[in-house]
């Protein structure tokens, strides 16, 4: 049986490279604070920690119409961010992890992580709320 699995095994991996199969690395995150890159034209929110409004670098971010927004997770823990209005969010973001690319537009919006709700953020002229206490995981 073990012979039979890595001969397909090995079959396999020389049917992907005798067919011109390629490999192609996938395209970096952008990193830091509020960075965009070339034509992706994407800015990056950095999650620092549960720590009120300095929880997001930069805070507030500056988006432009046509930009798109990813949250990285530098935290130990998993973050959720949503957008106040509950228009937009994230998905669960584990530690070291980036959000999927989200259209914010030039919106004027604020957010928060609602796995801990005293992490608050804002895009462009909204006002950052004031966080509500923290209570559970604090960082």
């Amino acid at each position: 049986m073990y012979r039979l699995v890595r001969a397909l095994v090995v079959g396999a991996a020389l049917a992907t490279v005798s067919c011109g199969g390629s490999y192609s690395a996938p395209t970096p995150t952008p990193t830091g604070g509020g960075s965009t890159t070339g034509s992706a034209n994407i800015v990056t929110i950095t999650i620092k920690g549960v720590n009120g409004r300095l929880s997001f670098d930069p805070n507030p971010a500056s988006v432009q119409a046509g930009q798109l927004v990813v949250f990285k997770n530098a935290d130990v823990v998993t973050h959720h961010v949503t957008l106040d209005d509950n228009s937009l969010q994230t998905g669960d973001i584990a530690p070291g992890g980036s959000s999927a690319p989200l259209a914010v537009g030039a919106a004027n919006k604020a957010y928060h992580c609602s796995m801990h709700p005293s992490m608050v953020g804002s895009f462009n002229a909204a006002a950052t709320p004031d966080p509500p206490a923290c209570t559970g995981y604090c960082g």
